[in-house]
């Protein structure tokens, strides 16, 4: 069973966090998020959850990683300005795999920018935003529905990978109203619970630990720095800490194939538009309107870890057009996969690309 709604992105996002089970947010608002943290303030308490308005975007992701070690399922919301101010405490939740779930609703950049547009000039940021090595996970939904869906999705790849997991979406999708289909009941998958002997961070064969939620009867130490498989400071020990980052990494990117969430048209084609997020409507609207012209299309759902293996689908392609609301971030990590040309199709200011405008670029590189 399932009922079908007409809502606001963000609420969508909001209503997909709580059939996932996210019972504690942590957030401070800001444009063009806030929709989100309004919605959870009003809808936590009546699910026995937790609401909290934090001081600034620091203190949000700490009381998130807090409660997410607590055993409860949790997010904050957030746009550019909050999400920068997020990526130590990101880089935190990386090292001590803590699962939680953080969105970013894009907005103009850099500094304040435009708060009320929509932008993807966060892309990059998500992925490498905090300082050192390490593998992270994010979805980039197109669609109010896509909004809930990716929203549910981003809270089970956090528990299954231990791993904060990013919803990048952005002002277009975050502000817009569609009909929605929200289920009954969603799939939850839990997290692995530490076995009985089991060290708090071996991460065994796949290279995931059982999770030991604080008052399950383990003690447990939990820190930020270079730590053995037992939790306690190793700092000093090359070899440590090159285990430790391969196997942070390891576990997500020794996953890819499973992570990977992606849509193929038109596979025989020579000229493909590759895009994520907002820009995919525009294409979707230009082969709506030009079915017979053989473009192909490969939309990601999943950007990071980046799919490249996706690109090999189109075996006649000649070039890769990639329309992005910024000025080619993802465009640059599509050229380190193909040996063909990749275009960049930027867009800034706020506005999406028109058909005619792809139309524009198609007729300048087929």
């Amino acid at each position: 069973m399932s009922r079908v709604e007409f809502m606001q992105g963000n609420t969508a996002c909001a209503e997909g966090a709580l059939a996932a089970g996210c019972r504690f947010f942590g957030g401070y608002p800001i444009t063009p998020s806030t929709e989100i943290a309004e919605h959870m303030a009003r809808a936590l308490p009546k699910r026995g959850g937790v609401f909290i308005s934090m001081e600034d975007e620091l203190g949000s992701i700490a009381a998130v990683i807090g409660a997410a070690w607590t055993g409860v399922r949790a997010m904050t919301a957030t746009s550019g300005p909050g999400f920068s101010l997020m990526m130590e405490n990101i880089g935190f939740a990386v090292m001590t795999e803590t699962p939680c779930v953080i969105v970013n609703i894009q907005r103009g950049g850099p500094s304040t920018g435009q708060p009320t547009r929509a932008a993807q000039g966060d892309m990059l940021q998500c992925r490498f935003g905090s300082h050192g090595d390490y593998s992270t996970i994010a979805l980039s939904p197109a669609s109010v529905q896509e909004m809930f869906d990716l929203t549910v999705k981003a809270f089970n790849l956090a528990d299954r990978y231990r791993v904060p997991a990013f919803v990048m979406a952005d002002e277009i999708v975050g502000h817009m109203r569609e009909r929605v289909t929200i289920p009954d009941a969603v799939e939850i998958v839990p997290r692995r619970k530490l076995e009985p002997g089991q060290l708090p961070f071996d991460g065994g064969e796949d290279g995931i630990p059982g999770f030991a939620q604080f008052g399950s009867g383990y003690a447990v130490h939990v820190t930020g720095l270079t730590h053995d498989e037992r939790g306690y400071p190793d700092t000093m020990d090359a070899e440590a800490h090159d285990r430790l980052v391969r196997r942070l990494i390891g576990k997500i990117e020794s996953a890819r194939f499973d992570i990977a969430d992606y849509e193929v048209e038109n596979p025989d084609a020579e000229t493909v538009f590759v895009t994520y997020g907002p820009p995919s409507r525009t294409v979707l609207q230009l082969l709506h309107d030009m079915p017979d012209e053989g473009i192909g299309h490969l939309r990601l759902r999943v950007v990071w870890p980046f799919p490249e293996f996706a690109l090999s689908v189109f075996a006649n392609a000649k070039v890769f057009l990639m329309p992005e609301l910024n000025m080619g971030q993802m465009a640059r990590e599509v050229q380190r996969h193909v040996d063909q040309p990749v275009i960049p199709i930027p867009k800034l200011g706020g506005d999406l690309h028109t058909p005619a405008e792809l139309k524009q670029a198609l007729e300048a590189y087929r």
